[in-house]
């Protein structure tokens, strides 16, 4: 039974709510008695965002799930929905809930509908600083480094990045 990632943010109205609402709505599709790993809440602030967009509040979970990929993805869309997060035209827009599969197991999957493992983690400090909490040894498929490597070389090319004065 596949271990999966998952990641929830949060930018709209009571933030810290909507993500326990995911969460608990998570562990209703949870494997019964497997580990259920929640990471602690990150106050980020968002990127590619329209201007004025609030901060996000991020976590990652990770579960066992007895089903496909596809199966977990329609799952976790519908729980998007009864969350309160309404379509929007407007990429990256505030949301009351973003629920974003990272990976599942280690299958590999690239469609139009799913990309796994996602392909932008490494580029995510949002996400993967959540991840290393829980699972800071996890290899992804197709990937060299562990989590908190990643993590780490992240942090690092966005401090050398930074204008000196």
């Amino acid at each position: 039974m596949p271990r999966v990632g998952i990641a929830l943010g949060s930018n709209l109205g009571d933030r810290l709510a909507h993500l326990q609402r995911a969460v608990e709505s998570l562990r209703e599709i949870a494997v019964p008695d497997e580990a259920f790993l929640c990471a602690p809440i990150y106050q980020t602030e968002p990127r590619l965002c329209p201007l004025d967009s609030p901060d996000f509040l991020n976590t990652v979970v990770e579960i066992s799930f007895q089903g496909t990929a596809f199966e977990l993805l329609d799952l976790t869309q519908a729980m998007e929905k009864n969350l309160g997060r309404s379509a929007s035209v407007k990429r990256n827009s505030p949301r009351v809930i973003d629920i974003d599969l990272l990976y599942f197991g280690d299958e590999i999957i690239d469609c139009e509908t799913l990309v796994l493992p996602h392909p932008r983690i490494g580029e995510r400090q949002f996400v993967l600083q959540p991840l290393a909490a829980i699972r800071p040894t996890l290899v992804l498929p197709q990937q060299a480094l562990t989590v908190s490597e990643a993590l780490a070389v992240l942090q690092k090319n966005e401090l050398t990045s930074v204008s000196a004065f």
